[in-house]
Protein backbone atom coordinates (compact mmCIF):
# COMPACT_ATOMS: atom_id res chain seq x y z
CA UNK A 1 0.00 0.00 0.00
CA UNK A 2 1.79 2.84 -1.11
CA UNK A 3 0.75 6.33 -0.14
CA UNK A 4 1.87 9.65 -0.10
CA UNK A 5 4.22 10.03 2.66
CA UNK A 6 4.44 14.16 3.15
CA UNK A 7 0.30 14.23 2.83
CA UNK A 8 0.12 11.12 5.35
CA UNK A 9 2.13 13.70 8.12
CA UNK A 10 0.47 16.71 7.07
CA UNK A 11 -2.81 14.78 7.75
CA UNK A 12 -2.01 13.97 11.10
CA UNK A 13 -0.43 17.20 12.04
CA UNK A 14 2.93 15.90 12.26
CA UNK A 15 4.40 18.04 9.05
CA UNK A 16 5.01 21.89 10.20
CA UNK A 17 7.48 22.47 7.40
CA UNK A 18 9.68 20.79 4.35
CA UNK A 19 12.08 21.74 2.35
CA UNK A 20 11.31 22.58 -1.27
CA UNK A 21 10.81 19.73 -3.94
CA UNK A 22 11.53 17.15 -0.90
CA UNK A 23 7.70 16.06 -1.57
CA UNK A 24 8.17 15.49 -5.43
CA UNK A 25 11.39 13.21 -4.80
CA UNK A 26 9.79 10.94 -2.15
CA UNK A 27 6.97 10.38 -4.86
CA UNK A 28 9.45 9.59 -7.88
CA UNK A 29 11.78 7.16 -6.29
CA UNK A 30 12.40 5.12 -3.02
CA UNK A 31 14.49 6.37 -0.56
CA UNK A 32 15.89 5.39 3.03
CA UNK A 33 15.60 6.91 6.16
CA UNK A 34 16.63 6.36 9.50
CA UNK A 35 15.51 7.39 13.48
CA UNK A 36 18.33 6.26 16.35
CA UNK A 37 16.66 5.06 19.80
CA UNK A 38 19.36 5.42 22.83
CA UNK A 39 18.09 2.09 24.32
CA UNK A 40 19.99 2.96 28.09
CA UNK A 41 16.96 5.19 29.27
CA UNK A 42 14.81 3.88 31.81
CA UNK A 43 11.62 3.80 28.98
CA UNK A 44 11.06 4.44 26.00
CA UNK A 45 8.28 7.70 25.79
CA UNK A 46 5.39 8.86 23.71
CA UNK A 47 8.07 10.42 21.59
CA UNK A 48 9.68 7.36 20.67
CA UNK A 49 5.75 6.30 19.92
CA UNK A 50 6.09 9.17 17.58
CA UNK A 51 9.29 8.45 15.72
CA UNK A 52 8.31 4.98 14.99
CA UNK A 53 5.29 5.18 13.62
CA UNK A 54 6.92 7.65 11.31
CA UNK A 55 8.57 4.75 10.08
CA UNK A 56 6.15 2.94 9.34
CA UNK A 57 4.25 5.33 7.42
CA UNK A 58 7.65 6.15 5.49
CA UNK A 59 7.56 2.15 4.92
CA UNK A 60 3.94 2.31 4.17
CA UNK A 61 4.69 4.77 1.65
CA UNK A 62 6.84 2.05 -0.05
CA UNK A 63 10.42 3.75 1.61
CA UNK A 64 13.05 2.13 3.38
CA UNK A 65 12.75 2.78 7.25
CA UNK A 66 15.92 2.03 9.46
CA UNK A 67 15.54 1.88 13.28
CA UNK A 68 18.62 2.66 14.61
CA UNK A 69 19.89 1.52 18.35
CA UNK A 70 22.31 3.60 19.92
CA UNK A 71 24.28 2.32 22.63
CA UNK A 72 26.46 4.34 24.82
CA UNK A 73 28.25 2.86 27.05
CA UNK A 74 29.94 5.70 28.59
CA UNK A 75 26.67 7.21 29.77
CA UNK A 76 26.27 4.02 32.03
CA UNK A 77 30.07 3.98 33.56
CA UNK A 78 29.95 4.88 37.25
CA UNK A 79 32.03 7.96 37.97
Amino acid sequence: MNTNFVEELKWRGMLHDIMPDTEELLIQEMVSGYIGFDPTADSLGVGNMVQIMTLVHFQRAGHKPIGKINFNPEKNKPA
